[in-house]
């Protein structure tokens, strides 16, 4: 079942990619903690649909992101963090979204967003959403269906900041 909208974040360890380069676990719950997160995930990095349009338009629209009140920008998808880094490098993100790879599926489980990829032979991926955490409480949460970016694009989420 799908983490609702009121409810916490579960308490899961991702992968991120500290300021000197190395890369850091981090757990969800001192990741979100007195922070206002915009949080967007994707099936897959370097797949064409989130390469072509979803990462795209939360790099154009970051900035307003946080000038609407977002402490953080962030894109988590069930790939390691080598991938990740090496997709937001090629995406030229910059420091304007924190990569928070999700190597196992553990966090996309645990919010209950697991996608079941493995007819297209990429195994189990998450859903394509974007949400908005506050202090670890889901305030928002869009969802999309598989190869639509309508409901997760960074311009619809910014219209629940």
């Amino acid at each position: 079942m799908a983490i609702k909208v009121g409810e916490r974040i579960p308490n899961v360890k991702l992968t991120t990619v500290h300021p000197d380069g190395s890369f850091e676990s981090v757990w969800t719950d001192d990741f979100f903690k007195g922070k206002k997160v915009v949080l967007f995930a994707v099936p897959g990095a370097f797949t064409s649909v989130c390469s072509d349009h979803h990462l795209p338009g939360f790099v154009e629209l970051a900035n307003h992101l946080k000038s609407r009140g977002a402490d953080v920008v962030a894109g988590t998808a069930v790939n390691d963090i080598e991938v990740l880094r090496a997709w937001f490098k090629q995406q030229e993100v910059g420091d304007k979204i924190v990569p928070l790879a999700d190597g196992n599926g553990d966090f996309a489980r645990a919010m209950g967003l697991e996608l079941d990829s493995r007819a297209f032979g990429m195994g189990i991926r998450s859903q394509r959403y974007a949400a908005v955490v506050e202090d670890g409480v889901l305030k928002a949460l869009n969802i999309d269906q598989p190869g639509e970016v309508a409901r997760s694009s960074a311009s619809a989420i910014l219209q629940a900041l």
